[in-house]
């Protein structure tokens, strides 16, 4: 049995089907749609339906955003997610939406080993619980327990709204220019493609620094990223470091608040495009610099996600399991 399944970012939504024989996407069947080309994700579906050429019984979309009562509203784009409408209108027997860092969790198991890439060994617990981190267009978080049957539960969390608490005089700097600006300051206003360029352009004014690098005004923050690994701008470079710093602190942070002794997983489009930097060490410092936790956070297995088919997999085994 073929299922639709969908991972519904505030960039792209990527759409395919998951064979439950298999337990694999359909090599044929993937398409990637720019999210701000479309008005909604039901407009979206239906053109990939008529693509198909054929009805589909059963769909599942991992959705960047909190999932309530079959419904989201996405938090990166201007969209109403229903399920129940989904089913209706296009003639679907059973719809299922879940969180995205949910649907990377379910799909963390079906990854073949070269897809990981470990940052730290650590000593896992088979039964431990265990965590995963993203930044991309957002920054999204969520857990997985091990249940005393052996079966792990994913969960979602929206933790990447939660507030940014600076370390040093820098950090509060930081904070104190995006509050002027944002207001609020949650940890996805640094740990995101926009965060890096947050981190940026605080640090242009910051350093009272004069540069001539121009931002591709689509993908400034990739624009950012390959300037520092070319070491061709110094605020660049500079920023990459406090990026990549700050995200293994508040990955610590999870993990703790997790206590992901069965593994920490990073994931999400930025980690893999960085992955030199993060190998380099200031990642794992931050990340178990946390005082009388440190030799904890230091047996904590941490793996990079290198397929970002994860996301679409996750829905996928989702949906199979509920059938």
């Amino acid at each position: 049995m073929n299922i639709l399944i969908g991972d519904i970012g505030g960039t792209n939504t990527r759409l395919a089907l998951f064979d439950t024989e298999t337990g694999q996407l359909q090599p044929s069947s993937l398409t990637v749609y720019g999210s701000n080309n479309c008005s909604s994700l039901d407009e979206v579906v239906a053109h990939h339906i008529s693509r198909l050429g054929g009805p589909c019984k059963y769909a599942c979309f991992g959705v960047a955003g909190p999932i309530r009562d079959r419904r989201c509203k996405t938090t990166n784009l201007p969209w109403q997610v229903s399920a129940a409408d989904i089913e209706h209108g296009l003639r679907i027997k059973k719809v299922w939406l879940i969180n995205d860092l949910e649907a990377i969790a379910w799909g963390i198991p079906a990854l073949a080993d070269d897809a990981l890439c470990t940052l730290q060994q650590g000593t896992p617990e088979s039964q431990g619980n265990q965590c995963i981190i993203a930044a991309g267009t957002g920054l999204g978080e969520a857990g997985i327990i091990q249940q005393s049957d052996g079966h792990p539960l994913p969960f979602a969390t929206e933790g990447g709204h939660a507030d940014f608490a600076p370390r040093s005089a820098l950090e509060f700097a930081l904070f104190e220019f995006l509050a002027q600006h944002l207001g609020h300051v949650s940890w996805e206003r640094l740990l995101s493609g926009s965060g890096l360029v947050n981190i940026y352009h605080f640090l242009l004014k910051h350093r009272q620094h004069s540069t001539t690098l121009e931002l591709d005004f689509d993908h400034p923050a990739a624009t950012i990223s390959e300037a520092a690994l070319a070491q061709s701008c110094p605020i660049c470079v500079e920023a990459l470091d406090l990026f990549i710093n700050l995200y293994g602190a508040e990955a610590g942070n999870l993990a703790l608040k997790q206590k992901a002794t069965g593994g920490v997983f990073i994931g999400g489009g930025i980690a893999a495009r960085i992955l030199p930097k993060l190998q380099e060490g200031s990642f794992l410092q931050a990340f178990s610099n946390k005082g009388r936790m440190e030799p904890l956070l230091q047996s904590m297995p941490v793996k990079v996600i290198l397929d970002d088919r994860v996301a679409l997999l996750g829905p996928g085994r989702y949906a199979a399991s509920r059938l």
